[in-house]
């Protein structure tokens, strides 16, 4: 895998400046309730990177995102379709849920991009990949979570070996 030093200095100060008020607010109380539910959302992505060739811009769209919480467990499976005018790619992952605020949680895990039409740019790159991501959620009414991600492809895009990076967020219903 090959990250540029510009990469991964942007994806360290968007996760640092994403994450940093959640673990002040989690340090403020003394045992947080972890966010359990399941939920169903929809919302924006936007990818924020290109490979350097035709049919690999970035390239702006929406998200539906889903959560099924493990019962008694601190993982959790998720389920993320990005897509725009030209292509769209599903993303089934496992993520590690650390709860750092009352029905907030944090998370990072791992999953697989699979692009509907290689060749053809997506919030994700233009062909098949692992993906990355990090993330917070929170229930903040009764039944509404709010979320937002980041996601890195590893090895995205086809015949530059660049990675993608994509920022998604939305409102979703628990279930």
């Amino acid at each position: 895998m090959k990250l540029s030093l510009k990469s991964v200095a942007t994806l360290s100060a968007l996760s640092a400046l994403v994450l940093s008020p959640l673990f002040v607010a989690g340090a403020a109380s003394a045992q947080p309730v972890r966010f359990d539910g399941s939920y169903v959302g929809a919302g924006v992505a936007a990818g924020i990177t290109n490979g350097g060739r035709d049919n690999d811009a970035a390239t702006f769209g929406g998200n539906i995102q889903g959560r099924f919480a493990v019962p008694n467990a601190p993982v959790s499976v998720r389920g993320s379709v990005l897509f725009n005018g030209n292509n769209s790619v599903i993303i089934p992952s496992l993520t590690y849920d650390l709860p750092v605020a009352k029905n907030t949680n944090v998370y990072a895990g791992a999953g697989y991009g699979f692009v509907q039409k290689d060749g053809q740019a997506s919030q994700m790159g233009n062909k098949d990949a692992a993906v990355l991501s990090v993330g917070v959620e929170s229930e903040v009414t009764r039944g509404v979570v709010v979320y937002s991600d980041a996601k890195y492809g590893i090895n995205a895009y086809q015949g530059s070996g660049a990675g993608s990076l994509s920022l998604q967020g939305g409102v979703g219903i628990r279930f």
